[in-house]
């Protein structure tokens, strides 16, 4: 029996004006995902729990299948895990972002691009590097990540900072979300030291001569502490996979005893290879039973504002990974394959928002089996079934259970 997630982050929306009302979802031309959702169940799922923050962290940590009010004790740490890096129970760990803080015009200093403009991972290698040259030592650490995720570790510190995530700022002022509480002092001075090393940076000056964003602050948020979780061979009994160009994904999959396939050409962007990682999917499953596939895409164009390119993201996955990753599993053992997102992404907000998600869940018997009534994997497609999981993270255990039940009938 093969088991397969395909998460799509942020693919849900809300309707866009740009799309005639649509909603990306609904603008899309995806015959794969709207077989899922014909064929199998298709439902909602509340991914981000009451009083939780709506991000990846918690949305993914509900996707395999743990329950984030339990389990969660921050983003950084579940980044920090991807990366190998050995984290003692009184470390505090932060995300650290690369960002463009400018001012707005004449107005206080704004957060242009919390991605410094999508920095490549060579330039950010050169600054991070500095960085931790020059205030790094003691009880703080800097850890060189992907493109603009970075992180900072500090040892027996103080994790109860207010703390802001960079893109729910994006085009508004910095300054009143600027670290405040408890340890806010050590994480302010440590900005505004690394923003004067940002300065004059060499990586700075070719990208300011590029016309490109620079690299001008670093941002930090997602803090905590190490988190423990049981695997899911110790939950469910399967050995899996995991194949994403995100730190905090692959962070997740470690913890849950997934092993990290790296899949040249994925970027955690738009330009990602998507037919090289279903390709690289499928072969996993020639090893283990189980797959978590994570396409970063649809979120970044959220974030940009971009439905248009959501919907673009949305449409390559369907082609380049749902289709063909159906018929390779159609070619082997029974299976079941469950389609989400971590959360929504509205093109219009920019940011992530908390409301349950659309899923689509087929099992290989539903697959070979024809079903008259068309549906399409929607939002509002979703809300009519009246199919909903209010606890999310019990939707894993459906696939388990609905996929072995399928195929043994």
């Amino acid at each position: 029996m093969k088991y397969v997630i395909i998460h799509g982050d942020g693919m849900a929306d809300w309707p866009c004006e740009e799309l005639g009302g649509k909603t990306p979802l609904e603008a899309a031309r995806k015959p794969n995902m709207d077989l899922l959702a014909t064929r199998g169940t298709l439902g909602m799922v509340a991914t981000i729990p009451k009083g939780m923050p709506s991000g990846s962290d918690v949305g993914t940590m509900t996707m395999l299948g743990y329950d984030p009010a339990r389990f969660h004790t921050g983003r950084a740490p579940i980044e920090a895990a991807s990366q190998g890096i050995e984290m003692a129970p009184d470390d505090i760990i932060f995300r650290m972002n690369l960002v463009s803080v400018g001012p707005g015009d004449g107005g206080p200093r704004t957060m242009n691009d919390f991605t410094s403009g999508h920095i490549s991972s060579e330039e950010a290698a050169q600054i991070v590097g500095d960085i931790n040259r020059e205030l790094g030592g003691g009880p703080i650490e800097f850890y060189n990540g992907v493109s603009y995720r970075h992180l900072m570790v500090w040892h027996k510190g103080v994790g109860h900072t207010n703390l802001t995530p960079p893109h729910d700022i994006t085009g508004k002022a910095v300054d009143t979300h600027l670290p405040k509480g408890e340890g806010a002092d050590m994480l302010r001075d440590l900005m505004t030291r690394a923003a004067d090393i940002l300065a004059n940076h060499p990586v700075n000056k070719a990208r300011r001569a590029a016309g490109k964003p620079e690299a001008t602050s670093i941002w930090f948020w997602g803090q905590g502490t190490r988190p423990a979780v049981p695997t899911l061979k110790e939950r469910f009994g399967v050995e899996g996979s995991v194949i994403s160009a995100v730190d905090l994904v692959n962070g997740l999959g470690r913890l849950a005893g997934l092993k990290l396939i790296k899949v040249p050409g994925a970027t955690g962007f738009l330009d990602t290879d998507y037919a090289a990682k279903g390709r690289y999917g499928l072969a996993s499953l020639n090893d283990r039973d189980f797959l978590l596939l994570h396409i970063e895409a649809p979120d970044e164009a959220g974030h940009m504002g971009r439905a248009d390119l959501k919907t673009e993201a949305i449409e390559r996955i369907d082609e380049l990974i749902i289709g063909p990753m159906l018929e390779g599993l159609a070619q082997m053992d029974d299976f079941g394959i469950l389609l989400m997102p971590d959360h929504a992404t509205p093109s219009k907000l920019k940011t992530h928002s908390p409301e349950p998600v659309p899923f689509a869940l087929l099992t290989s018997t539903e697959y070979r089996a024809a079903k008259a009534d068309a549906r399409r994997y929607t939002e509002a497609e979703g809300s009519k079934t009246k199919i909903s999981f209010e606890r999310g993270h019990e939707l894993i255990g459906a696939l388990f259970d609905h996929a072995r039940k399928s195929a043994s009938n």
